[in-house]
């Protein structure tokens, strides 16, 4: 067994961890609240705007070309969002697992899968694996903002419209509670307009309504509208999952510091009784032999 000191000084360290622990779980708290109401305004405005495109499509028989599915797709483009920092549980794990389950199964049917990385967690880990991406964006928690998903939404569609990829793909954390994230695919280009209110039961645009303008500058606006809305919020999406990832991890690691300390501390106490044992026996022994 370890010596008194020792024994003392892994306590300490064991409390001064868990200080720590607590301190960044109520940072990712913090955020997460902040976070969890962005998506949750953002997430109605998301879906009818797409609803409202699939329904002009849908009646005034509009084509665009980010409209237009290929029937045998065989250039993919994955966008993976990962985090810039560690410390989140399985969070980039799920997604870099989940990346490299899709290559597997796909890597027959594409005849090209590229890749483009956001978050520096995602960078590293296929780096080591030999995998070059097309372009790589950091500091997502930093700059979470409309701006920074319109530049990446903008070089996207460039990619897209220039015809040197048949799809592009998300792949991302989509967040369900503080404690639930779901790794979903999700193909962003070409836009998907099969779901429309005609299949719902719930019509809002008649077939013969006038549109100034046009409908086809109508559809040409709110594509690219749409496709910066939905990038940014895939990202609100990812960083709300990572401070719901880190708050759950940083709770597991400040519980698991606390049972260590309990442990520690009994130990601590066998010992120190161990050696106030051993002192009176020798006491004892020593008093007995003088007589």
């Amino acid at each position: 067994m370890a010596n008194l000191k020792e024994i003392r000084i892994r306590i300490d360290s064991t409390k001064n961890t868990q200080q720590i622990t607590k301190a960044m779980k109520m940072v990712s708290a913090a955020k997460l609240r902040k976070a969890q109401h962005q998506i949750q305004n953002m997430r109605p405005y998301a879906v009818t705007l797409k609803g409202v495109i699939a329904d002009i499509a849908a009646t005034q028989k509009v084509s665009h070309p980010l409209m237009v599915k290929k029937a045998n797709p065989k250039t993919v483009l994955l966008v993976v969002l990962t985090s810039d920092r560690g410390l989140c549980g399985g969070f980039n794990s799920g997604i870099t697992k989940f990346a490299d389950r899709y290559i597997a199964e796909n890597k027959t049917r594409f005849e090209k899968i590229d890749f483009v990385f956001i978050g520096k967690r995602g960078i590293d880990y296929f780096a080591r694996k030999g995998v070059k991406a097309v372009e790589n964006f950091t500091k997502l928690d930093k700059d979470i903002s409309f701006g920074f998903a319109h530049t990446i939404a903008g070089n996207l569609i460039a990619q897209f419209e220039k015809g040197h990829y048949d799809e592009i793909r998300l792949i991302y954390n989509e967040f369900k509670s503080a404690i639930s994230q779901k790794v979903v695919c999700e193909t962003i280009l070409p836009v998907d307009i099969d779901v429309n209110s005609f299949n719902t039961g719930d019509t809002k645009i008649a077939a013969d309504m006038i549109f100034d303008p046009s409908p086809e500058l109508i559809i040409e606006d709110l594509l690219k509208k749409n496709f910066n809305l939905q990038v940014f919020r895939a990202m609100a999406e990812s960083v709300a999952s990572e401070h719901g990832a880190r708050m759950t991890a940083m709770e597991n690691a400040s519980n698991n510091a606390r049972d260590m300390i309990n442990k520690l501390t009994l130990n601590y106490n066998k010992a120190r009784q161990e050696k106030i044992t051993t002192e009176l026996t020798e006491i004892v022994s020593g008093a007995e032999s003088l007589k």
